[in-house]
């Protein structure tokens, strides 16, 4: 199990970091569309339609990052109080009732969806540009997918927390600004003192 785990880890991060560079190729799409409309007049047809693509692309591929590392969001105001064996217990049969239905049907409608589309090489109807969006309708099925792999690690995660008491984290791999200068200032007061 532990395997799987560190391995499910491993494809969630290497997918979620890959895909995070779209926010950098957005943000000079959305500044050359900003530049072209407002200082040339000339106002692309195509920026808009791309932004929602990658927007959907990145958020649909960080699922199983977010997951993995403990991100998502949860009304956890009861469930922090409970003994790490009895969250355990609630989140594996959240799991098997909830995640993994819906993520299947997720991996089905996907695929459903995004067959269609290749059939007639489906473009957006939301611009004059026709940006071609069937190759990004597959990303309904791999995130799905990814979210398969991440949920049967996470199950994992429950029985092993239900045998030994304590929750398995994912490896720190980045750190929230705030936490790392936190850090910093504790590290400088202690080599100060």
């Amino acid at each position: 199990m532990i395997r799987y785990i560190e391995f499910a880890d491993k494809l969630s991060g290497y997918f979620g970091k890959a895909f995070a560079w779209l926010i950098i190729m957005m943000t000079f799409g959305m500044s050359f569309e900003v530049f072209m409309r407002y200082f040339l007049n000339k106002p692309t047809p195509w920026a808009l339609d791309v932004s929602f693509i990658m927007y959907g692309t990145l958020f649909m591929m960080g699922g199983a990052y977010t997951l993995s590392r403990g991100g998502h969001v949860r009304g956890d105001f009861i469930y922090r109080l409970w003994k790490v064996q009895t969250q355990a217990k609630v989140d594996l049969v959240l799991y098997v009732l909830f995640f993994f239905p819906g993520v299947l049907a997720l991996i089905f409608a996907g695929w459903k969806y995004a067959a269609r589309s290749w059939s007639y090489a489906e473009v957006s109807i939301n611009s004059p540009a026709g940006v071609p969006i069937y190759q990004f309708k597959t990303i309904i099925v791999v995130a799905g997918i990814l979210l398969l792999f991440q949920g049967l690690a996470q199950v994992f995660r429950c029985i092993l927390c239900i045998r030994e008491g304590y929750w398995r984290r994912a490896a720190e791999d980045v750190m929230e600004t705030e936490d790392l200068l936190i850090k910093q200032a504790a590290e400088k007061a202690a080599q100060g003192q």
